[in-house]
């Protein structure tokens, strides 16, 4: 019978793989396949021991390194002190993610760089790139790491100032943008910014000039020390060099108070001149000589030549002071030398209601006529007869105190004023009418016959060829029939007729809307009246 024989060799080769097999709980992970083996496991376990920190980061210097310096998410006190293996267990197979968090939801703020402003834009990989980790042989050697970066800002970003303005960038910008600087605070430096120069933009003083061919923006080194640093010197040395002597930053039209004085000149400032700016007279050379014998020798003639006399221009002064234009030195009494004297109503009506032009909006002062319709509508028309108005003579009837007041002698008219036609008001019969606005008074259209102003009470009783002669039984006196005389009509009074009152046989008539005595009887015979 045959013995079956195994080899020492081979029982050990199954001895062993059934060992391995019961001790490690399966592969590592791809990055850690090289300490696969019963010989690596102390490599991170302890005997008889769970795996150990510093055995994890024995290997992981770098790790080590950043937790040591306080910095990074393994240094935050979520994760200080607690056992890597907690998050990064292994024997899982060859594809296992040892390293797993969301790039989403991972809180950055633990990592103890705090994204704000525009960082918070940006996704990971914007950042963690091999190209900005600085210390590329603790870091770099490891794809994908998230690790290695530095808090300064010059690991991400260039520095345009090349390093003149050191590496703190934070004194100046902030996370919100570079433009505007807005942490920068430029009274904090050597020279404070006042006046107009806080206004001036920052490339007017810092030019931006070419370094290693790059644009380069110069801060430091800019000479300030004197205003020619930046300014021209109009007055070209005349005044000296320190300008602060008359200016101030506010503005270079501002003269300091009692530093400049104009008085000392020829020309001494006064009035409205006070207030005039410099370079309104003087332009951008103010050191320049100005005329100034006239008045004309700054200002235009509004007046266009029409004082020039003698084919000279009057001088302003003689109407006009520094203290402005306005009120003028031309009084009333001046106005009367002339060739129309202001009188009446005339001494209250203000200048410019005869001499500015409304639709040229300008003042005339000369051919302006003497005439009143030069000025004065005639609001007559037709209804004046040339004997009593001439070539518009208002004077024949007005005067220069008022409208209302007339001079006219009404004897002179085909209709003389007896009795009580001499107490009527002249607007009783010249009655205004008013057409389109425009107002004019009726005189020549007004009739001389009674019933063109007075109604007929009678209801043309007394009509004779379509007229009624009011003056057979009336008066100017008043309505009375004073010049009735009965015994001219064919009804003579007799006897006790004469004691009888009108009324007694003239009775009042309503005929439809109109009411009248009848004095005109049909009949009249005895017994029309007597029963």
């Amino acid at each position: 019978m045959k013995k079956n024989f195994i080899s020492p060799l081979v029982l050990l080769i199954i001895l062993t793989a059934s060992v391995s097999a019961q001790i490690s709980p399966g592969k590592l992970v791809q990055a850690h396949q090289n300490l696969e083996g019963l010989s690596n496991c102390r490599k991170c376990h302890e005997l008889g021991d769970k795996v150990l920190n510093s055995k994890c980061l024995a290997c992981h210097k770098e790790i080590n390194t950043l937790i040591k310096a306080n910095r990074g998410y393994h240094a935050s006190t979520d994760v200080r002190g607690k056992e890597c293996f907690k998050c990064h267990s292994d024997h899982n197979g060859r594809t296992f993610e040892i390293i797993r968090f969301s790039q989403k939801s991972f809180d950055h703020q633990k990592t103890t760089f705090n994204l704000e402003g525009k960082h918070k834009e940006l996704t990971c990989d914007d950042c963690h790139q091999t190209k900005f980790i600085s210390d590329k042989k603790s870091f770099a050697l490891r794809k994908n790491t998230f690790l290695g970066l530095s808090n300064y800002c010059k690991s991400c970003h260039a520095d345009v100032h090349l390093g003149a303005l050191g590496s703190q960038c934070s004194n100046c910008h902030s996370t919100e943008g570079f433009k505007p600087a807005k942490s920068f605070d430029h009274n904090k430096t050597a020279y404070q910014l006042n006046g107009k120069h806080s206004e001036v933009k920052c490339d007017k003083c810092h030019k931006i000039e070419k370094r290693n061919g790059k644009d380069f923006q110069k801060f430091k080194g800019i000479q300030f020390t004197s205003c020619e640093n930046c300014h021209n010197d109009i007055h070209q040395g005349k005044f000296g060099k320190d300008c602060q002597k008359c200016h101030v930053t506010t503005g270079f039209g501002q003269i300091k108070s009692g530093q400049f004085d104009h008085n000392k000149t020829n020309y001494k400032l006064i009035g409205k001149h006070i207030e005039v700016k410099c370079n309104s007279c003087h332009g951008s050379n103010v050191t320049a000589k100005l005329k100034h014998t006239l008045c004309l020798d700054c200002h235009k003639d509004y007046h266009k030549g029409s004082f020039v006399k003698e084919g000279k221009i009057k001088d302003c002064t003689e109407c006009h002071t520094e203290k402005g234009f306005t009120p003028s030195l031309f009084t009333i009494e001046t106005h009367n030398q002339n060739k129309f004297q202001l009188i009446g109503s005339h001494l209250a009506v203000p200048c410019k209601t005869c001499h500015f032009k409304e639709v040229e909006k300008e003042w005339h002062f000369v051919q302006l006529g003497q005439r009143c319709n030069d000025c004065h509508k005639n609001i007559h028309g037709d209804e004046i007869k040339a004997k009593f108005i001439g070539n518009n003579e208002c004077s024949n009837c007005h005067n220069t105190e008022t409208w209302q007041k007339i001079n006219f002698d009404h004897e002179k008219t085909e209709f003389r004023l007896l009795g009580k036609h001499g107490t009527a008001a002249c607007s009783t019969c010249h009655e205004k009418k008013k057409n389109n606005e425009e107002i004019t008074i009726k005189f020549a259209s007004v009739t001389t016959l009674c019933e063109g102003c007075h109604r007929d009470v009678h209801v043309a009783q007394f009509k004779v060829a379509d007229k009624n002669d009011c003056e057979r039984c009336h008066t100017f006196d008043n309505w009375k029939p004073v010049k009735f005389d009965h015994e001219k009509t064919k009804f003579p009074l007799a006897g006790g007729h004469q004691a009888v009152a009108c009324n007694a046989c003239h009775k009042k008539v309503i005929d439809g809307s109109v009411t009248f005595i009848k004095f005109k009887l049909e009949e009249f015979k005895c017994v029309d009246c007597h029963k």
